[in-house]
Parts: structure tokens; C-alpha cells; sequence
């Protein structure tokens, strides 16, 4: 058992304990957290909380015990996941709805990373072991064009084209309401919710965040918008459309209707990747990928157009 004392110095005062830990002994973000919830954080003798705020001078006491590695999840099919181009150093799949892009602590549903392997793919062994190959991420709920890396060639190049924001990157949202101006750009940072740990939202000192949106169709309770991200914040859209008061419609985490939501007969946020263009790994020529919309956000929209 390794325990470790650390008071906390001014620079960290008024900061998270997960966010602290991370920038006291270098760990992860995950990492962290999960030696919080596992009891294993004593802030003045006093176990903590995640979102505690710290006070300088205040004692710290972490167990830097090993975590529990549990065996991997074996490989399964994922239904309705189709492959939308190949080649021998990139796959783009068309994400479903209710599928995460990789394994993570507490979801034991269906993954990209596992769809692709059951399916015989092989992918780039770059990236932490239950992430290998994926360059980018969609959110469970979050349905479309989704990038996997099968060379690590491919892996190097994506990676630092998305770091450079030269990846075209656009979506398409139904939010509620109609946005003013019609188009426009939100730049405004984004970290983790001071409140609620399982959302993000925008605060000062968070991430720089910046989504530009174009509004394609109004209806009488919302708009359908095009979005083009400069930058891949989780939740990014979601956060930055509630913070406009126009949360994507159906979702519920970030503020939308849930009595609109049920008219539409929507389960999820109406979001959906709908193009991807990125510069081959090894060509260097461009590459646009497209996606239609699934049938649950088709039957919705139908129903936005009919007036409900």
C-alpha cells in the first residue's frame, strides 16, 4: 500500500479533488475520480468528494492503490453499426444510438471498438488498451459518422489533425425555439458541471469551446441547425445549445422538454453526425464521409413538419 501526504498549495486553493489530484501526481482524470469514490482520498482526515473545492493548507492523504483490472469484455456484434468507408488505414462506421465508441468503468453495453472486432476488424494498437484506434468520440445518445484508426500511421495523422481542427467536423441538431441571431457562433469554455458530475457545462476557466451554427428549417417549436465544431468537448453542442436556451430537443440532462420529447416520440437528444472530412493518412487526399439520419430522428422531424 503506497499512501501519500500533500498539503494543498495556494495555487490549487478553491480547485475540484479530482481535478487536483490530477495535477499533483500526474494522474488521470478517471483515475482520479475513482480513487475518490473508492474511499481511498482523505481530505483532513475526512473522506472527500470528487467535487469537493479544496482550502490551502489542507492535508491530503491518498492510497495509490492498485486498481482492479478486470478482464476485457468480449468482442460483440453491434447491430445496426455499418461500415461507410475501409481501407487499409481507416474505418468509418455510422454509429447507432445506444453504442459508446470504447469500453469505460460502469458501461457494459455495446461498443464501437467491440462491434469492429467482432466483425474481424483489426485497429491501431495506439491509444490506452480499451480505446485503441479510436481517434475521436461520439456520446452514447449521439448517433453517426465516427472514425477508427486501423494503422498507426492513420492513428498519428488523425489524432493531430483533429488537434489542429483541420478535421470537418458537422452535425446536425433539432433544438427548441428558434436561435437569434439564425446563424452565429458560440465561444464560451466548457468543463465539468460545478454541481453535477455527469454533465458539463460552460464556466469560467474551462476548455475553449467553439461551435458555429446555421439554422436550415424552422418550426413552430423548434429549428433544425447544421453545426460545424472547432473544437470536440464532450457534450459540446449540448452544452453550448442549453447555454443559448435551446437545448437539442429530446434532451432531458440539458433542460429540453420532456412533453416535446414524447410528442416526437424521442428517447435521446435529436443530434446526429451527419459528415466527416479528414485528409487521408497516407494519400493525403480528402475524405467526406456522410450519414443519413436514423429512423427515430426521421419519424421525429416528420412530426416537427407536421406541425406537432
Amino acid at each position: 500500500m503506497s499512501e501519500r501526504l500533500l498539503p494543498v498549495p495556494e495555487g490549487l486553493a478553491g480547485e475540484r479533488l479530482d481535478v487536483a489530484l490530477t495535477r499533483l501526481l500526474g494522474l488521470s482524470r478517471s483515475r482520479a475520480a475513482d480513487l475518490v469514490a473508492d474511499g481511498a482520498v482523505l481530505v483532513d482526515g475526512r473522506p472527500g468528494t470528487k467535487s469537493d473545492r479544496l482550502l490551502p493548507g489542507s492535508l491530503l492523504s491518498v492510497d495509490l492503490r492498485e486498481p482492479t483490472v478486470e478482464p476485457p469484455a468480449p468482442p460483440e456484434p453491434v447491430p445496426g453499426m455499418r461500415i461507410l468507408y475501409e481501407d487499409d488505414d481507416v474505418v468509418v462506421v455510422d454509429k447507432p444510438v445506444g453504442v459508446a465508441a470504447h469500453p469505460s468503468p460502469g458501461w457494459n453495453g455495446p461498443t464501437v471498438v467491440g462491434g469492429l472486432a467482432a466483425a474481424g476488424y483489426r485497429v491501431s494498437t495506439s491509444g490506452a488498451a480499451e480505446r485503441q484506434g479510436v481517434v475521436h468520440r461520439l456520446d452514447v445518445g449521439t448517433s453517426g459518422v465516427m472514425a477508427v484508426a486501423k494503422s498507426e500511421v492513420a492513428y498519428t495523422s488523425l489524432k493531430r489533425q483533429f488537434k489542429d481542427r483541420t478535421v470537418d467536423k458537422v452535425y446536425h441538431a433539432v433544438v427548441q425555439g428558434h436561435c437569434d441571431p439564425l446563424n452565429g457562433t458560440v465561444d464560451a469554455p466548457i468543463d465539468r458541471h460545478p454541481q453535477h458530475d455527469y454533465k458539463w457545462a460552460v464556466v469560467t476557466g474551462g476548455k475553449p469551446s467553439v461551435t458555429h451554427y446555421d439554422t436550415l428549417e424552422a418550426f413552430p417549436h423548434a429549428s433544425l441547425l447544421e453545426v460545424h465544431l472547432e473544437t470536440g468537448r464532450t457534450h459540446q453542442i449540448r452544452v453550448h445549445m442549453a447555454a443559448l436556451r435551446h437545448p437539442c430537443v429530446g434532451d432531458v440532462t440539458y433542460g429540453a422538454d420532456p412533453g416535446l420529447s414524447k410528442r416526437l416520440g424521442l428517447t435521446r437528444q435529436w443530434l446526429h453526425a451527419v459528415r466527416l472530412g479528414f485528409d487521408h493518412p497516407m494519400t493525403g487526399e480528402r475524405v467526406e464521409v456522410v450519414s443519413e439520419y436514423p429512423d427515430d430522428l426521421q419519424v421525429a422531424l416528420k412530426r416537427l413538419r407536421s406541425g406537432v
